[in-house]
């Protein structure tokens, strides 16, 4: 796992790097490899060898595709033990020859970090990165700045008060802007500085919603500048904010960005060049100006809002490929049973290993490409990635991104159990949070998983949680679909409300999240059949008991050494996870408000109330339904609803 110390690890050679770029005076000689900021990971690699390969490698896709008139790429290795994910953005004013010349600059400076396993270098014209776990969906993280630089107005009160209402504008505009880039300027009457010029960037593979937390973090650091100087910029993983007294992009690369500070306003459709022309040649130059928006707007990737990967769509595979790569789907190559079809293990022909998933279900072929493209655009730390399908073939297959280390339940209960250590489970817990967040509220629509458990929870080198089989219910038949008729869950882990009535929302998987919590603290099964009549009970039940009697450690797994863990922390664990099993509904809390929970270190202010629980409600769902648990086939037993914003 990639280890920062914030955005500056080796900091001296950090701030000596930053304070060389602002007394050169950016602004004013406009070099595009001006470097911000670098930053190296504290952990190293354990193979040099494959790991420089697969840089090398990496690198050189992403030049040979910035070449090609794109500002954003992404590339990536997984085909050994050392995997490699890489990000590189040029800002949308440069032109290809400067483009690359920044890319070329950052990749020779983040050489400087050696063998560290994730490094990252941010100048005034782009940005690259490279970790050993994919970070694509990063938004803003810890050690955010803004970068101010030492020249002043002479009237710089009513500079900063043009460039905030100007950096405010952009934040609020540019999430909605194809691309998620915007140019700006705005007049400062009044100083020997006439306009004041802007820009906003995102990585695209954020959402609109990452993209405007981000900005607006940004905002907040870049505002303080303006107070003293007229250039600043700031910095964040996954957005860039800068202004300046003096153009830094020409005058007819700058976007219309009044259309989306109204509410409702339509997204945008492509670079809007501004400017009133009249007559004959204000017509010429109109037709100039179209011309030029043309040939830049080529230069652009077309497509989406949502990230550079919806652009390309998920990779089509083809049968005979898939079928040499899983041995013919060989029996020894199976990795498991799954939800909607067996997974294999292959090895494709550039030698990354793959999971390939045969699904058992019928499907119309072109209602199946276009989901799945819907799918392979959700990218998240926590969500396992949808890497192509092959639709031509005599059935369908999902091509999925490996696990070396299987599913969370071997280690909870199959012949991995007792090997996680408390803080293994903890990240497994909070990662898998964050995942939910993320389908939930964060990507542009809502996805409920309907069967969130231990066998759907992914590990992967790090034993950080993905989550696996959220989506596919869009590729099921209309009529297994629907949500009153179907019960697309796993008895023990679906909340009463959709167990019994089939209520669906998102807190059926907060819900079911709860009950998976509990699992990885006790080490215990949440649907094993209590023998009543010695006093066992189910372990929702056997929970709440502990946790009131306040001797909720007894709950611990007693595979865990009790001087890893501090009581108050299993104690606060225990507690989120009941709060996420509480009724009605409303009680429980959203995976976002969980996110913040297990975040913030101080104790939990609103305890769970056994009040909000029906535990019999629970108990007679399960004692009337247990044969068909046990019956139950994983096919049966998983689905996935998506519903729009």
């Amino acid at each position: 796992m990639t280890r920062w110390c914030g955005w500056f690890y080796r900091p001296m050679v950090v701030v000596a790097i930053v304070l060389l770029v602002f007394l050169t005076n950016p602004a004013t000689s406009q070099p595009q490899t001006n470097l911000l900021i670098q930053a190296c990971s504290q952990a190293n690699v354990t193979n040099t060898r494959d790991f420089y390969s697969n840089l090398n490698q990496t690198f050189g896709t992403i030049r040979s595709q910035l070449s090609n008139n794109t500002y954003f790429v992404t590339s990536e290795l997984t085909r050994n033990s050392q995997p490699v994910y890489v990000m590189a953005q040029c800002r949308n004013y440069m032109s290809t020859r400067d483009c690359l010349g920044c890319f070329d600059f950052a990749a020779s400076s983040i050489r400087a970090c050696a063998a560290a396993n994730g490094a990252r270098a941010v100048l005034d014209g782009c940005f690259l990165r490279y970790e050993s776990n994919s970070f694509y969906t990063d938004g803003t993280a810890p050690g955010n700045q803004g970068l101010c630089g030492n020249r002043t107005s002479s009237r710089q009160s009513v500079f900063e008060t043009a460039v905030d209402g100007l950096l405010s504008n952009l934040s609020i505009a540019t999430p909605k802007i194809n691309g998620l880039y915007a140019a700006a300027t705005t007049p400062v009457a009044g100083t020997n500085t006439s306009t004041a010029y802007a820009i906003a960037q995102c990585a695209e593979t954020l959402p609109s919603d990452g993209c405007r937390n981000c900005l607006q973090v940004a905002y907040n650091n870049i505002r303080s500048c303006a107070t003293d100087v007229i250039d600043g910029r700031a910095v964040d993983s996954g957005c860039f904010m800068r202004y300046s007294g003096t153009p830094f992009f020409s005058s007819n690369q700058t976007i219309d960005i009044a259309p989306f500070l109204r509410d409702g306003s339509s997204r945008n459709k492509g670079a809007i060049i501004g400017g009133v022309v009249g007559g004959v040649g204000g017509l010429i130059i109109l037709l100039i100006v179209v011309l030029l928006w043309y040939r830049r707007s080529k230069r652009t990737a077309p497509g989406s809002l949502y990230g550079a990967t919806e652009l390309q769509g998920p990779k089509d595979y083809s049968y005979n490929d898939l079928k040499k790569a899983t041995k013919d789907f060989r029996e020894e190559n199976k990795l498991g049973e799954g939800g909607f079809g067996d997974v294999y293990k292959g090895v494709v022909k550039d030698g990354n290993i793959i999971a390939v998933k045969r699904l058992t279900i019928g499907s119309n072929k072109d209602n199946f490409e276009s989901e799945v493209r819907v799918i392979s655009n959700v990218h998240h730390r926590n969500l396992i990635r949808l890497l192509g399908c092959c639709s031509k073939g005599p059935e369908l297959l999902l091509v999925l991104e490996y696990m070396a280390n299987g599913s969370l339940e071997n280690y909870l209960y199959g012949d991995k159990r007792g090997s996680l250590n408390w803080k293994q489970r903890y990240d497994i817990i909070f990662g898998t949070a964050r995942g939910l967040a993320y389908l939930h509220e964060q990507y542009h629509v809502t996805i409920i998983h309907r069967d969130i458990k231990p066998s759907n929870i992914l590990l992967d080198n790090d034993f950080q949680p993905k989550i696996a089989d959220f989506g596919l219910a869009r590729l099921l038949p209309e009529d297994q679909t629907h949500i009153s008729t179907k019960f697309a869950g796993t008895l023990g882990y679906a909340a009463p409300e959709y167990a019994m009535n089939r209520q669906l929302s998102e807190k059926v998987d907060t819900y079911s999240f709860g009950i998976v919590v509990l699992e990885i603290v006790s080490g215990k099964r949440c649907n094993d059949v209590p023998n009543e009549s010695a006093g066992d009970q189910i372990l929702l039940e056997h929970a709440w008991n502990l946790y009131e009697t306040r001797m909720h450690l007894k709950l611990v797994d007693e595979t865990l050494d009790p001087t890893k863990y501090k009581e108050e922390d299993i104690k606060k664990v225990i507690e989120i996870a009941l709060m996420c099993t509480q009724s009605p509904v409303s009680a429980r809390p959203t995976m976002s408000e969980v996110v913040m929970l297990l975040s913030d270190r101080s104790r939990v202010q609103n305890p769970p109330s056994r009040q909000n629980v029906n535990l019999a409600d629970i108990r007679i769902d399960m004692n009337n339904s247990i044969s068909t648990t046990k019956s139950m086939s994983n096919a049966d037993a998983t689905m996935t609803e998506l519903t729009g914003r």
